[in-house]
């Protein structure tokens, strides 16, 4: 596959006060030994590990970048796998596990609940379903909050905590504002939610409700969201939690990791996952190099990531080697992935490009399919999650992916984070979707002959 670097179309010219000096979330409570330091993503110019800024100078989002010479003398595999037997909450912690590599930092300084430790599920009806001999799907909807944005919470409100934060905010299609709300809620932080008015869906914005954060509905897609939020925390002196933060992306990582503990730290052939602002891509990503760079793996496995087609720039980006151009008014039923305008683009295509991956899209009618044969299976998941598998079905029918081959799917959120959409499709109610494995509520009268029909 031939190297790539595309250029960014996004205004960078918000700089937090971060950007520009210490602002006043510059504290360092906790932190005795600064072992990381953040690196621009396309000068590579490095800055102070603690240096209270999410953009470097050049506009471009950053990375966390660890010593690995250090992390290699302090910790192996081994550490990981005997901490699985312990009963401490912080090794309990599906991310603070991997702490090392994840954020170094006093255990009395880490906001967790935990998180992680979720199901690496098989199910060889499902494999066939897809054209796979075998399918595995680390169902990330098992953590707290139901979805992975907690294993990247957890990392970025301790260090809101370490900065001395008081007050928090993100912009969120729903996951990252339900998991931030708990978060915060459980450091004793103010929490400020920015949501595009009427394309939420309703279990993701109860959540954030219960946990007490203030709600409020941005007129304009995820992407003028964004925007607003940035503006408040330059202005607000607000800690930001999107995943431009690179905190967010350094928890979000460990997904990789734990993947690679549950088999044994034996490498798949593929890693395949839904895409929308391409956070969680660029973590699993970053992960596995780090893993590759520290010798404990001896090969990437292949990245898939898969777009829905009414909000795929990055598919479009990475097809036609053209610079990355926003999708306006991004249109998509899996609202976890309706991002028209991503992020953490560059940080994920540096990841698909290292393993020799590719990014794929898939149809509404495709994902709502793919669900329906997730749920079979009694796993179950939302939407955007399903983008999963069914691009691994696509990848398998091309060609691709050979039956044989050794896959990995990433399930993102829980099935109960999007119920309508469940309903809606076994009714029949979805709009340019085939309902093909429909199991809508039977009318019924209330005696016994009336029941006895329907128990086929």
């Amino acid at each position: 596959m031939r190297s790539r670097r595309l250029a960014s179309t996004r205004n960078h010219s918000y700089l937090p006060p971060t950007a520009q000096g210490r602002g006043a979330c510059d504290r360092r409570i906790g932190v005795t030994d600064v072992r990381w330091k953040l690196r621009c993503t396309t000068t590579g110019r490095e800055y102070d590990g603690m240096d209270a800024r999410f953009y470097s100078d050049a506009g471009s989002t950053l990375d966390v970048v660890h010593d690995l010479d250090h992390v290699r003398a302090t910790v192996d595999l081994g550490t990981f796998d005997r901490r699985l037997g312990s009963k401490q909450c912080v090794d309990r912690s599906g991310v603070w596990r991997f702490r090392e590599l994840i954020l170094p930092v006093e255990e009395s300084m880490i906001v967790t609940k935990p998180e992680g430790a979720t199901n690496l599920y098989e199910s060889r009806w499902l494999a066939g379903q897809v054209g796979l001999d075998a399918l595995s799907l680390k169902h990330e909807g098992e953590n707290p909050t139901g979805s992975f944005k907690d294993r990247g919470m957890t990392a970025g409100v301790t260090m809101a905590k370490i900065r001395g934060a008081t007050r928090v905010a993100c912009a969120s299609t729903g996951n990252t504002s339900a998991s931030m709300a708990a978060y915060a809620a459980q450091a004793g932080m103010r929490a400020f939610v920015f949501i595009p008015e009427g394309k939420i869906a309703y279990g993701k914005l109860a959540q954030a409700l219960a946990y007490g954060a203030k709600t409020i509905q941005i007129a304009g897609d995820f992407d003028r969201a964004l925007d607003i939020v940035q503006q408040v925390c330059e202005r607000e002196n607000i800690y930001l939690l999107n995943s431009v933060n690179p905190f967010r992306v350094e928890g979000q990582k460990a997904i990789a990791f734990e993947l690679l503990q549950d088999l044994d730290w034996q490498v798949p052939d593929w890693i395949v996952m839904p895409g929308g602002n391409l956070g969680n891509s660029s973590a699993i990503g970053k992960g596995l190099m780090e893993m590759l760079e520290l010798g404990w793996i001896d090969r990437l496995p292949r990245i898939a990531v898969v777009q829905a087609h009414g909000a795929n720039p990055f598919f479009r980006a990475f097809t036609s080697g053209q610079p990355l151009v926003p999708v306006q008014n991004a249109e998509t039923i899996a609202t976890a992935i309706r991002i028209g305008n991503p992020v953490s683009w560059q940080k994920s295509l540096r990841g698909v490009e290292a393993s020799h991956g590719l990014v794929t899209e898939v149809t509404d009618d495709e994902i709502m399919d793919a669900k329906a044969l997730v749920d079979a299976a009694g796993i179950g998941a939302e939407p955007a999650s399903c983008a999963t598998v069914a691009g691994v079905r696509k990848l398998v029918a091309d060609g691709t992916i050979r039956s044989d081959s050794h896959v990995c799917g990433v399930l993102t959120g829980h099935l109960l984070k999007d119920p309508d959409a469940v309903v809606h499709y076994h009714r029949g109610e979805l709009e340019g979707i085939t309902s093909r494995r429909a199991n809508a509520p039977v009318p019924c009268e209330a005696t016994l002959d009336a029941v006895r029909r329907h128990l086929d």
